[in-house]
């Protein structure tokens, strides 16, 4: 194995020369792996329902995220060795951007040394921002991702989502939102500031193309307001006006909200949609954000009388707040009755009893609905979890 010295100074010279800007993927994990001195490493990505975790090229086969080594680290994300079948260990390393979980990494090498260790991290770390930069507009990612085709409202509203998972070390939004590949009108949004999380979902009328259409135009007239710094109300009313203007026979429920992260105060409107429900010491505060709801966004708001109600509650350190669709409630279990309030907010609660990581308590929350369904979901289920805790002060 090369020294410390040769191996640091040859992935200085890979990333400083300009020609690997362009190089593809795979061939960067190769030649990172030889400038590390680490023996072999091969990229796995999770795919869209986070079922799978697929291997970047055809060297490997795809594993379980529910029954492998390999997805107790994506679940996890911590880090797992197993000796190899060829010789040699293997070290399975989470590939996480941010709050972000994109898959694992295998590193093979003759022995896992500190030096060797430290390396497949430094490795992970890098592998991780290159996948990140990329897979925005390399099709191959999403082809590797995709286990069946995608229906044309979903792949239009799929290009509008952000990540699944955001935050820093105070606040992690994380998001679920089911079938994946013949989504109707539900979307989620969420994003930082300095200062404030956003958070959003929206459900528009009907499950077709105008359907999608609507929440694509909701989530950007949005995001237009906000990103001039406009305040919770100034948010629906742009949606409001870009409805009535643009799809003037379509209109949208959801949830906007801003939490100030310093402070915990969360605010929010309610566009016809159910209410939040609020998560502390692992019980749920019946009722605790239950207000009137204000109409749905679009026409019938231009319809209505009196100005749009913002709400205000100060979350406490460890609340986790969730946003929701009927599609959650009204999907059916596995006694044949509907999933229910009661039981989506008492899985949320034992996740969090046993210290389940939020975009893992998601992942395996949509997957136990859509267990239970002898069909494809009547509705679309779409979920956004977050989670306050106080700066140090």
């Amino acid at each position: 194995m090369a020294t410390t010295e040769t191996g640091d100074g040859l992935l200085e010279e890979f990333l400083a020369d300009p020609d690997n800007a362009a190089l593809d993927l795979s061939t960067a994990v190769a030649r990172c792996s030889k400038a590390l001195g680490l023996q072999h490493s091969v990229v796995y990505l999770a795919d869209l329902q986070q079922l799978q975790l697929v291997p970047l090229t055809d060297v490997a086969s795809a594993l379980p995220v529910d029954d492998s080594l390999a997805g107790w680290t994506y679940r996890t994300q911590s880090l797992r060795v197993e000796e190899s079948e060829t010789g040699g260990m293997t070290a399975w390393l989470p590939l996480v951007d941010g709050a972000e979980r994109l898959g694992v990494l295998a590193v093979h090498c003759p022995a896992l040394t500190p030096v060797s260790l430290r390396r497949s991290r430094t490795l992970a770390a890098l592998l991780a921002m290159m996948i990140t930069s990329k897979r925005a507009y390399k099709d191959s990612f999403v082809r590797r991702t995709r286990t069946e085709p995608m229906q044309l409202p979903a792949e239009m509203l799929r290009a509008f989502l952000p990540p699944r998972t955001i935050g820093t070390g105070h606040v992690v939004s994380t998001a679920v939102l089911e079938p994946a590949y013949e989504l109707g009108g539900d979307a989620f949004d969420h994003s930082l500031t300095e200062t404030t999380l956003h958070a959003a979902v929206l459900d528009a009328m009907g499950h077709n193309l105008a359907s999608g259409l609507t929440t694509a135009v909701s989530l950007s007239a949005c995001r237009n307001a906000r990103r001039t710094g406009a305040d919770l109300p100034e948010l629906v009313t742009s949606v409001d006006d870009a409805l009535a203007q643009w799809l003037p026979d379509q209109f949208c429920t959801g949830i906007l909200a801003q939490l100030d992260l310093a402070s915990g105060v969360l605010r929010w409107i309610n566009c016809g949609h159910p209410a939040p429900l609020l998560i502390r010491d692992r019980r749920l505060l019946d009722g605790a954000m239950e207000r009137e709801a204000d109409p749905p966004m679009g026409l019938p708001s231009l319809l209505a009388e009196g100005t749009r109600r913002t709400h205000e509650i100060s979350l406490e350190p460890g609340d986790r707040v969730l946003l929701y669709t009927d599609g959650v409630t009204e999907a059916r279990a596995r006694d044949g009755g509907l999933f229910g309030l009661a039981r989506f907010t008492d899985y949320i609660i034992r996740a969090t009893a046993a210290g389940e990581l939020a975009p893992e308590t998601l992942r395996r929350l949509i997957h136990s609905i859509l267990e239970a369904q002898p069909g494809r979901l009547r509705d679309d289920a779409t979920i956004v979890m977050f989670e306050w805790w106080p700066p140090a002060r």
